[in-house]
């Protein structure tokens, strides 16, 4: 048995913070990462890795304004100029691949076509568009072939961010996006192969991480979930047996790392995924350095994961290392606009020179 994990406040509670690798909204036209995202990233490089912001693998799979993509070859040059920059750097980054499923709205979709998801169920509440917030649409429901184009769209923009530069790429199953919806009886109420079970309920992530691992191998691809974070209106009965399926699922795979967020709305065991995963654990959920550094010399995570306070300290490590003041996150920056609140967050060194 694993020990006791730390009294985190934020990482075994039922808060929704987690330290997610942030969607910035800024890509430029075309949904191109910028140079103003080559900084960003350049300036983030003594990360141990890190894990980009989603990058949707389809014009299908895009949920909300200037998000990037990975589907295109301007695309791809893009997001080649960041993973450049980090490795001149001496960094290495994977490139998140998303799809947001029923998260969407037709105004960013293709021709107005609804968003898709596994089942006709709309999410509860609004999404914000160019045209303002918008309620949620019902999504129109995935066929069995079309699910077998959405896993080739996996293939492609796992190919096409090994064509960037990449150093590996993290399936993104969290957050009630596509695959969990896939996952979570809540949103999938299908009869066919891909509904019901948990087995079957399972058969996406399993085709999509077998289509990944085929373009990558096993060893750099990484998975994401949220096992009970309910954004997106999801929900499951079970959702430790449906989360514990998914892990042996993966160690099967022999994935890279499994990357879980340890918040939510419901009680759960997030030490038994750790004891059941054959690979890296990625922790994901409020932690502080200290709290960081007990959970990994216990053994209760491989690794932590930091997306807020590397958001606004693009020299964390050298901070943390030296027991330094942190940065104050803007919120109000968080999702679109400029440089403002995104490659302007100072540094020791530069609040040094200024002092």
């Amino acid at each position: 048995m694993l020990p006791t994990p730390p009294p985190c406040p934020l990482h075994r509670g039922r808060s929704q913070n987690s330290n997610d690798p942030l969607t910035r909204g800024r890509a430029g036209d075309g949904d191109v990462s910028t140079a103003l995202a080559v900084q960003y990233y350049r300036q983030r490089a003594s990360a141990g890795l890190i894990i980009s912001e989603g990058s949707q693998i389809s014009a299908q799979g895009k949920g909300y304004t200037s998000t990037p993509g990975i589907f295109t070859d301007a695309q791809v040059e893009g997001w080649r100029n960041v993973t450049q920059a980090v490795h001149d750097d001496g960094g290495r980054i994977f490139l998140q691949l998303w799809h947001v499923g029923r998260m969407s709205h037709s105004i960013v979709q293709a021709d107005g076509r609804l968003p898709v998801a596994p089942s006709a169920i709309a999410p509860d509440g609004e999404i914000f568009t160019s045209g303002g917030m918008k309620p949620y649409e019902t999504p129109h429901e995935l066929t069995v072939a079309e699910i077998a184009g959405v896993v080739a769209d996996f293939r492609h923009a796992a190919e096409n961010a090994l064509r960037a530069g990449f150093d590996g790429v993290e399936i993104h199953g969290a957050n009630g996006y596509l695959i969990d919806q896939f996952l979570r009886d809540g949103a999938n109420h299908r009869t066919d192969i891909y509904g019901g079970s948990i087995e079957n309920r399972l058969r996406f992530l399993r085709e999509v991480s077998e289509a990944v691992i085929e373009v990558w191998g096993a060893g750099r691809v990484g998975v994401r979930i949220s096992p009970v974070i309910d954004f997106g209106s999801l929900s499951d009965k079970d959702p430790q047996a449906v989360f514990n399926a998914v892990t042996e699922l993966l160690t099967g795979h022999n994935i890279a790392y499994l990357h879980t967020v340890e918040t939510g709305t419901q009680a759960f065991d997030f030490r038994e995924l750790r004891q059941r995963f054959g690979g890296l654990y990625i922790a994901n959920g409020g932690y502080d350095a200290a709290c960081a550094e007990a959970a990994v010399n216990d053994g209760t995570a491989d690794l932590v994961a930091f997306g807020t306070a590397f958001l606004a300290n693009p020299d964390l490590v050298e901070r943390v290392r030296l027991g330094a003041a942190l940065n104050a996150p803007d919120q109000t920056t968080f999702y679109g606009g400029n440089e403002r609140g995104y490659t302007d967050y100072p540094t020791l060194a530069t609040q040094g020179a200024s002092a």
